[in-house]
């Protein structure tokens, strides 16, 4: 029988690296808002994969506390972001980010 690989703390840093490195080119390339937020939220939770991996390695707990305020805040970042994304995206339905750096008044 063939063993299974175990997980350890480099496979998540690992994965943590390329999900981050997938946001990063994603918020770099796109021009859709919507996208570009998505991609900014990946980029988050590769940061929080990072910390809970390090933190469950080292074995304390100050990792897993950072995650709970850093989805605290995305939390509330995706209820007022996606809320004026979308009233924008209702007005103009083709509407990019460089049209919306003409809001800025």
């Amino acid at each position: 029988m063939i063993a299974a690989a175990v997980p350890t703390t480099s496979y998540y840093l690992m994965l943590s690296a390329v999900l981050f490195s997938m946001g990063t080119v994603g918020v770099m390339v796109r021009r859709n808002p919507l996208v570009i937020f998505m991609c900014i939220e990946l980029m988050l939770n590769a940061v929080n994969l990072s910390f809970v991996s390090l933190s469950a390695r080292f074995g304390n707990i100050d990792g897993q506390t950072a995650v709970f305020f850093v989805l605290v805040v995305a939390a509330a970042e995706v209820v007022v972001g996606l809320s004026i994304i979308i009233s924008i995206l209702k007005r103009r339905p083709g509407a990019t980010t460089d049209d919306l750096a003409e809001l800025r008044g």
